[in-house]
């Protein structure tokens, strides 16, 4: 994690690509989505098949922390000529690219959010709720103060409105809270460990089978320059 945040900062990085923001998250032990970066049409054919139909594509970047919005983000990919046009069209959009992430679809009709922010009195500060994109219009959150006990997030989980989704859900066994807890504490830890994260935005968090798995996410950094 630290080399990660060391050399962007040396860039003069504003925030972290989405893969270099996972490597960060998973670092302290929250699961992500199963992504490689591919630098080429025939590359991404071969990951997407390493990983298994269907798959997602996105363009790579720190410069890129709306990528939906910049046309960067193509999803349910089922066969190679798919992912060889969504890897023509990403690039085709002119933004300069790390390479270009395969990655795999993550089943689920959960989403929540976890972030992190910086409180002016209070210090790093970790939220957590209804995610996916009502995030905005629902505004369903509970904040506690890092470093987190696990007693926190608990409490954090049960103070949503919706927390009924945390249980049995169409079919769909319980969230692993256990889980939950784990990566809400991480979160709290990076925040009180590392004053060079500004904030972390993991939005979706998607709930698959019973565990949680981050499947978009963005660090951002202080940095003086």
């Amino acid at each position: 994690m630290q080399e990660i945040i060391k050399k962007a900062l040396e860039r003069g990085q504003r925030a972290l690509s989405e893969y270099d923001s996972k490597k960060v998250i998973e670092s302290v032990g929250i699961p992500v989505t199963r992504e490689k970066l591919a630098c080429s049409g025939d590359e991404a054919v071969v990951l997407a098949e390493e990983i298994g139909y269907p798959v997602a594509m996105k363009g790579c970047s720190d410069k890129a922390a709306h990528k939906t919005e910049m046309g960067l983000v193509k999803l349910k990919l089922t066969t190679a000529d798919e992912v060889r046009k969504a890897y023509d069209e990403i690039v085709g959009k002119g933004v300069e690219l790390d390479g270009v992430l395969v990655q795999e679809m993550v089943k689920g009709d959960r989403e929540f959010v976890i972030g992190l922010s910086r409180d002016p009195q209070f210090g790093p500060c970790v939220m957590f709720g209804i995610g996916g994109i009502f995030t905005e219009v629902i505004k369903d959150v509970s904040f506690r103060v890092a470093p987190l006990t696990e007693l926190d997030a608990e409490e954090m989980i049960d103070e949503i409105r919706m927390k009924k989704l945390l249980g049995e859900f169409r079919g769909s066994p319980a969230v692993d809270r256990k889980q939950l807890v784990k990566a809400l504490v991480g979160i709290g830890d990076i925040g009180y460990k590392h004053n060079e994260i500004a904030e972390i935005d993991i939005n979706p968090l998607i709930i698959a089978g019973s565990s949680p798995v981050v499947v978009d996410a963005l660090v951002v950094l202080n940095n003086p320059n």
